[in-house]
């Protein structure tokens, strides 16, 4: 997608109290500059408001239909400790300043600009493929999944079924787009016993789940 910034005009009715000091900024320092910066991957910089303002409108496109800042898990079904997305409040935050009038504040307020940092994903611990439908036989704590290479804008769910009858949601990805490839490692590591039926749906099919198997 071809993104054009948006010309600031004088004449811009201001309709928000959120402002680019204050609120705005923490957000794109927390999201966006690791990557949107002088020397970064993005093709334009964020770290100062004379150069995200004209990019409002395509800033709240791109975060409202969550494809930015790149990660492609679907919210709600399984949980990230890598988890480098918006949450809804800070989504709906960005929309109201750029539907506002996208204003600057007092620099009084502003925060420290983050260094930069080097942004990396370590490589998967060894694990246990899985295509289709795979029941464990022997049991597994699951620290994070890594999905095999898939083509862009497709989709695939992996969902595990315990031996009690349970369902784990476990990562859902959906619409992928090449710089989502990564692994996806959970908030907190996931038991699944022996017997445990895990499910792939759609996408390239073949999943490894990292971790050791349970002692």
């Amino acid at each position: 997608m071809l993104l054009l910034p948006l010309v600031c005009r004088g004449h811009d009715v201001i309709t928000t109290k959120l402002t680019w000091t204050q609120e705005i900024s923490r957000i794109v320092y927390r999201h966006c500059v690791s990557c949107h910066r002088e020397g970064g991957k993005a093709p334009m910089a964020l770290v100062n408001y004379d150069e995200a303002r004209p990019w409002a409108k395509a800033i709240r496109d791109e975060v409202a239909e969550r494809r930015m800042p790149p990660w492609g898990a679907v919210k709600g079904f399984g949980d990230f400790r890598n988890d480098v997305s918006l949450t809804d409040p800070e989504i709906e935050m960005l929309v109201l300043w750029v539907e506002g009038g996208a204003p600057k504040g007092d620099d009084v307020y502003l925060p420290p600009v983050p260094p930069a940092q080097s942004v990396t994903h370590a490589a998967p611990q060894p694990g246990l493929a899985v295509q289709g439908q795979t029941t464990l036989e022997d049991s597994v704590t699951a620290t994070g999944i890594a999905p095999r290479p898939m083509q862009p804008h497709s989709e695939m769910q992996i969902m595990a079924r315990l031996p009690d009858g349970s369902v784990r949601d476990l990562l859902w990805l959906r619409n992928t787009r090449d710089e989502w490839q990564r692994p996806f490692y959970f908030r907190e590591p996931v038991s699944l016993p022996r017997g445990t039926l895990i499910a792939v749906y759609g996408g390239a099919g073949a999943v490894i789940l990292s971790g050791k198997p349970a002692r």
